[in-house]
């Protein structure tokens, strides 16, 4: 890979990877991994599923590219079976290639038809790689630091009388992007409650809500999408990673409401794989999958026999510093000596013997994020081998 730019943080550390199968992948000696990252979070529905691979050919032998004055009929048909799952009725959905750009689009919107200077988020979301949301500058967007709120007993409206509360300049704010669940990574749970006051207000000032579900979406956290944790209707929704599963497509879903505002400024943003029939095809398959296997009802189920095995491997081994999960959506923060050092080798050993987590630059986090389409012989094997690692870890004294 010496001709490669490879993702800065990250350790290339297994380049001959050829084939891959469900939650498998095999390289070129036939040594297989099961992929507990499902490809940085985007393989929703397992690799080479045969159903996708059948679209993506059919599709691709029909017309995989339009231009911007012509296109085809699959991809109105994708985006009604997007706006039906989030509720939007009338709305409408434009087709991208990442979630960066979904969610860059999104806040585009908004800045388009806000009349306030500011948008709102929390101060350790995570939107992209560039644009407007990746750089989050003062004089577009106001940062909170939601960490106070963890620790609230009160069950009231959050009001004036909280200092924190009152610091946000709800005047001057037309918008909130909502990250629920991802934070940058590190995997965090803002309070219902909180979320809840957040969007109240901000609805009360006829602002909009915005949220980013590129990595929480498409069954990840037990739910279609994350915010539905929180009981909350957003104006725009911003969809990538799973909804491809692994085929660069991402989506922002806009409500009628603002698409009526939009269509009257007209948002000049065009590329040339806006509205691709064939990223429109895969998504709908995908959603199409995910009903119809019952994938979010069995990853329930899943979810729940890896976060009672891990906590019980928390208690024997004293290794693992806390667990914060919602559904497949899992973070294992370590305890570890200076900077990573031990976290690092624990992931190592890990991907020696054929599983592979995500660490997190510079931190003690390992994710775990399978497809949905995981087995339970697969978790039971993992777990196994998981408090074998720990175990001799601690042993050695490294903890």
């Amino acid at each position: 890979m010496n001709h490669v730019i490879w993702y800065p943080g990250y350790d290339l550390m297994v380049t001959n990877i050829v084939r891959a199968q469900n939650c498998y992948l095999y390289d070129t000696q036939g040594k297989q991994y099961l992929d507990l990252e499902a490809g940085v979070w985007c393989i929703s529905i397992g690799h080479g599923h045969k159903r996708l691979i059948r679209t993506i050919a059919e599709q691709s032998k029909n017309i995989m590219h339009t231009g911007f004055n012509y296109s085809s009929k699959i991809v109105e048909q994708a985006a009604q079976r997007i706006l039906s799952l989030h509720r939007l009725k009338g709305g409408k959905c434009v087709f991208l290639c990442s979630g960066s750009e979904a969610v860059e689009y999104g806040v585009r919107t908004a800045q388009l038809i806000n009349e306030k200077p500011l948008l709102m988020t929390m101060s350790d979301s995570y939107f992209g790689a560039y644009g407007s949301a990746s750089k989050k500058q003062p004089d577009e967007w106001f940062l909170f630091d939601w960490a106070i709120c963890t620790e609230c007993t009160h069950d009231y409206q959050c009001q004036s009388q909280c200092g924190h509360w009152a610091k946000i300049p709800f005047s001057k704010i037309g918008g909130f992007l909502f990250e629920p669940g991802s934070s940058s990574g590190l995997v965090r749970f803002p309070p219902e409650k909180l979320i809840k006051n957040i969007t109240a207000q901000i609805k009360k000032n006829n602002g909009l809500i915005l949220v980013n579900e590129v990595t929480t979406g498409m069954g990840r956290t037990g739910k279609w999408f994350g915010y539905q944790h929180y009981g909350i209707s957003p104006d725009i929704v911003s969809m990538g990673k799973g909804i491809g599963n692994g085929y660069p497509v991402s989506v922002t879903a806009i409500s009628s409401t603002v698409t009526e505002q939009v269509d009257k400024k007209q948002l000049k943003y065009a590329q040339s794989h806006q509205n691709d029939p064939l990223g429109a095809a895969i998504a709908q398959e995908v959603i199409k999958i995910i009903k119809e296997e019952g994938l979010i009802e069995k990853s329930k189920s899943i979810a729940s026999l890896l976060i009672k095995g891990l906590e019980e491997i928390k208690a024997r081994t004293s290794m693992i510093k806390e667990i914060r999960s919602r559904g497949l959506l899992i973070a294992l923060e370590m305890f570890s000596g200076p900077k990573t050092f031990h976290t690092t080798q624990i992931h190592k050993e890990l991907l020696h013997k054929g599983y592979i987590l995500a660490q997190r630059p510079g931190l003690n986090i390992l994710r775990i994020d399978p497809s949905l389409t995981i087995e339970k012989k697969d978790i039971e094997k993992f777990l196994y081998i998981l408090e074998k690692i720990l175990t001799s870890t601690s042993t050695k004294g490294l903890a």
